[in-house]
């Protein structure tokens, strides 16, 4: 490196460093640089086998159509069916958010619920089995613990999940989702679980639509902000000063 880099300051090659633009398996980069939502949709088993994937996450496909001259029609969830049939979740409250572009939201983290006399540990255990065969959906206590399914109408955004669970491994997922007018592989809805702190960036120069079904009615007791002073534009310092 100091042969090929001999035509610049002894300084600036003490600060020289290259990236590694080897492709890093899907297991390191969805906790790290990150995923396209399809990408992480259609590796979702490699991803379980090794243990890089949030227990009580779900990732999946929605439907587009597009209305020639018109515009688009996209689906959310229809009750019964889909994954949101299949856990046995279907949202008490909905609601839109508009994020500016260049904005974020989170981290924030909603408290799951754990039966009076049982160890979170062994509790989250029961819930979320090894074998995903030995799952039963039965258990999960919706209307106790807000869990949040996503989905981004508009423009793109970027998903950040980290799994606070006591006693489970604390697991990272990072992955972007494309709005409707972008629909293909990346237009994805999200299952997020109560336990694990989530954040969004919005992605590119547009603004962000996204709209999110809660298990249940909102609650600020069920909010707690954490990593979260991204969200408050902090003012020029002469003007803090003179403001006070």
């Amino acid at each position: 490196m100091n042969d090929l880099w001999r035509g610049i300051s002894d300084s600036a090659r003490q600060r020289l460093t290259q990236r590694d633009y080897q492709a890093a398996g899907v297991e390191r980069r969805i906790a790290a640089a990150g995923l396209e939502g399809g990408q992480a949709l259609a590796a979702e088993s490699t991803l379980r086998e090794a243990g890089a994937w949030i227990p009580g996450v779900e990732v999946f496909h929605r439907v587009i159509h597009a209305q020639r001259q018109r515009g688009m029609f996209g689906e959310f969830a229809r009750q019964g069916e889909g994954v949101l049939g299949r856990i046995g979740f279907w949202p008490r409250q909905w609601a839109c958010a508009r994020m500016f572009a260049g904005t974020c939201k989170g981290f924030h983290i909603h408290p799951p619920f754990v039966p009076e006399g049982s160890e979170p540990a062994a509790w989250f255990a029961k819930l979320f089995p090894t074998n995903r065969e030995e799952e039963d959906f039965s258990r999960r206590l919706y209307d106790r613990e807000q869990w949040d399914v996503m989905f981004c109408t508009q423009g793109r955004m970027e998903m950040f999940l980290v799994d606070e669970r006591a006693g489970l491994p604390r697991r990272k997922m990072r992955f972007t989702i494309d709005g409707d007018e972008h629909r293909g592989p990346n237009t994805v809805g999200v299952v997020i679980p109560p336990g694990v702190a989530h954040a969004i960036r919005v992605e590119g120069s547009d603004d962000a639509i996204m709209v999110y079904g809660t298990s249940t009615a909102f609650d600020p007791d069920f909010e707690g902000r954490m990593a979260s002073d991204v969200e408050s534009a902090s003012l020029p310092p002469e003007w803090a000063d003179y403001f006070g």
